[in-house]
């Protein structure tokens, strides 16, 4: 059964390719930004993985193609770089 929930509008900073992998993976699970984000999020909390095989798969795919070359092992290691592209 659905459950109801309150949520709220953020403004949240992303590494620039990691946000079009994550927004390719929320189309083809045709869910919504959020939707992916809150989904990955409650799977980490209870130590569940949020995607199968074929899916990671398709996201390997799209590291690929966005040049995603980051691992969890860079992410408490990440600084900002400059606006220059």
């Amino acid at each position: 059964m659905p459950k109801t929930v309150d949520r709220v509008q953020t403004g949240v900073r992303l590494e620039r390719r990691l946000l079009k992998v994550m927004k390719g993976v929320a189309e083809l699970r045709d869910v919504s930004l959020g939707d992916l984000i809150e989904g990955v999020m409650l799977h980490a909390f209870e130590g569940k993985a949020p995607f199968g095989p074929e899916t990671l798969e398709r996201i390997g795919q799209l590291r690929d193609v966005y040049g995603l070359d980051l691992t969890a092992a860079d992410s408490h290691r990440l600084t900002e770089g400059s606006d220059d592209r």
